[in-house]
């Protein structure tokens, strides 16, 4: 057994004792089904001979049975309907926590290069029908083998010659169903990857609704929308023309089994061999449980593969290594002063990729602020990342406080440094849940009290429902000042000892840019910080500006002495100067 299988079956094992009822519910259903016809058989071949007043109670009696095999049979067809069904629900929450863990615990690098309507779509729609499969898959196998086995052991003590002729037909329509089954196996999966990227471009034309309709591309998203909607049509034909060919195709056969079974069967009688009309009549109510496997055969090999198509797509997930673990000797962080080293630091994104820092050492002491300038695509942002580990270095160490990070819990080390970015992320909700998502456990007079040193306290109570007031998806009734105050909040209730400024004020207004710059001025006190800086005005009164190029860290100092400099950040410096004077 490959390490999949053992992986599928093992979701089964917290339901175990609600599975196994449902099977012998399942069990219960099929066999009733063979018996009911049996009844049949000795009410037509006995009774019905016999002397009339004795038949008559005999019959009540079988009928009677007959009534109390039909209320069972709807018992247990409740039962596993309804029971079955709900474990099915069960499993598939429990699918979904894990995948929804393992997708917290993917790496950066991971979701730099996914879609984030393929990965709902594994999330969703894969899991449900696993969930079908895992209900479904085992009691249709218990039911429709025990129907069929047991019909042809019937029928052949009914005629063997009649149900071997019935059975010729089998192995033609077990070819024909395993051809059109490979088939619709390869049209599933087109199926389910045009439907991710359906939900992608939803996602994104949705995300980015306020560009669309600024640059009254209406039109464009209708267009690219319309080709995944083409794309996923064509793959639905594709599905449904092969799932036509398989079902009505086996339909085909056993309707030639039929014709087969009154043809001959006629014949026997006619032709005065042991089979006479009671017989063949129950011989007909018996192919219907002999072929109604054979019918669900297509239906049953969909649902397999429909499940395992989807088992596979969540397996390819499961199976992507998570963000480096914690070791056994990994420490925990508890007084952190904030001394940071990079040391020969050497990063690239893929292996086919150039390399993006190369060699890089730094020594930041405790408390010290220092400013990253550059051209854009020169790593301040990607070396900042390392720190906190969402990218992890290919060669070289980075130290925190002289321990190497690799040597830190992930969770420690990450609520020790903090980041405020330019693109602000706040989440749908309240704004005192925002800010609250800095520190979950913090009580409301420590959230009002951040929301103050951020400069925040003053518009959240102008707000219609102040600090319960909702702000909508990525909090689009806020201003873009507005929201760097909300994560300026949320960082001041972390109270991290290392800071990371990516470009945070450089898409505000002059004034936003003035506030929002004092309340950073506030949180960076004595605190090791680093400032990513695009408008170079901003950093002037830092204590060391490190210029990166290409070839690495190429000049540092105070803005004084690299101006004195005429390199590099001169040149920077005197073309935003001059910009801004245009």
């Amino acid at each position: 057994m490959n390490t999949r299988t053992r992986k599928f079956l093992s979701y089964y094992k917290p339901y175990l004792g609600l599975f196994s009822s449902v099977m012998i519910c399942a069990l219960i259903v099929a066999g009733i089904t063979l018996i009911l016809p049996l009844c049949a058989r000795y009410i037509t071949n006995n009774l019905l001979e016999a002397n009339p007043a004795d038949a008559l109670d005999q019959i009540i009696q079988v009928g009677a049975l007959m009534i109390l095999f039909v209320l069972v049979h709807t018992a247990c067809n409740f039962y596993v309907a309804y029971r079955g069904h709900t474990m099915g629900a069960m499993m598939e929450s429990d699918l979904r926590s894990e995948l929804f863990d393992h997708y917290q615990k993917l790496p950066f690098r991971f979701y730099d290069e996914q879609r984030t309507g393929q990965l709902m779509s594994r999330i969703t729609n894969d899991l449900f029908l696993l969930s079908e499969l895992y209900h479904h898959g085992p009691e249709d196998v218990v039911i429709y083998s025990v129907k069929f086995i047991g019909a042809f052991v019937i029928l052949l003590n009914i005629n063997a010659p009649l149900t071997l002729a019935v059975f010729l037909f089998l192995p033609i329509m077990v070819i024909y169903a395993a051809y059109f089954y490979r088939r619709i196996n390869t049209a599933l999966r087109s199926y389910w990857e045009r439907i991710g990227d359906i939900n992608a471009q939803v996602e994104d034309t949705l995300s980015g609704i306020r560009v669309v309709k600024s640059f009254a591309n209406e039109e464009t998203e209708r267009k690219k929308f319309a080709y995944e909607t083409d794309r996923f049509l064509e793959s639905r034909k594709l599905r449904y023309k092969n799932e036509a060919f398989s079902y009505e195709g086996l339909i085909g056969f056993t309707q030639l089994i039929l014709v087969s079974v009154v043809v001959l069967g006629g014949a026997s009688i006619a032709s005065g061999a042991a089979l006479d009309l009671a017989d063949l009549l129950v011989f007909l109510l018996y192919i219907g449980n002999f072929i109604d496997p054979i019918l669900r055969f297509g239906e049953i090999a969909q649902q397999y593969q429909q499940g395992f198509t989807g088992f596979e797509r969540f397996m390819e997930i499961l199976e992507i290594e998570p963000e480096s673990q914690d070791s056994a000797n990994t420490i925990e962080l508890k007084e952190v002063q904030g001394n940071v080293e990079f040391k020969n630091v050497t990063f690239r994104y893929r292996d086919d990729h150039a390399h993006v820092l190369k060699n890089i050492s730094l020594e930041v002491k405790a408390g010290e602020m220092i400013a990253l300038v550059g051209s854009s695509g020169v790593g301040k942002t990607t070396l900042c990342s390392l720190l906190p580990r969402f990218y992890e270095v290919r060669d070289g160490e980075i130290f925190l406080d002289g321990i190497n990070v690799r040597d830190i819990t992930l969770s420690s080390l990450r609520r020790n440094v903090g980041t405020v970015q330019q693109d602000v992320y706040l989440f749908a909700g309240t704004v005192i849940e925002n800010i609250h998502y800095g520190k979950p456990d913090a009580s409301q007079s420590e959230v009002i009290e951040a929301a103050i040193k951020a400069n925040a306290h003053d518009f959240i109570m102008a707000l219609p429902n102040g600090y319960n007031t909702d702000i909508g998806q990525r909090g689009v009734k806020l201003s873009g000042g507005q929201k760097q105050r909300l994560s300026i909040a949320r960082l001041f209730l972390k109270n991290p000892p290392v800071l990371i400024f990516d470009e945070a004020t450089s898409a505000l207004d002059s004034e936003s840019e003035r506030v929002i710059q004092d309340s950073l001025e506030d949180l960076a006190q004595h605190r090791t910080t680093f400032v990513i800086a695009h408008r170079l005005s901003t950093i002037r009164n830092a204590k060391r500006i490190l210029v990166l190029t290409d070839q690495g860290i190429e000049e540092q100092g105070s803005h004084t002495e690299l101006l004195a400099l005429d390199g590099t950040y001169a040149r920077l410096y005197n073309l935003q100067f001059q910009s801004d004077l245009a």
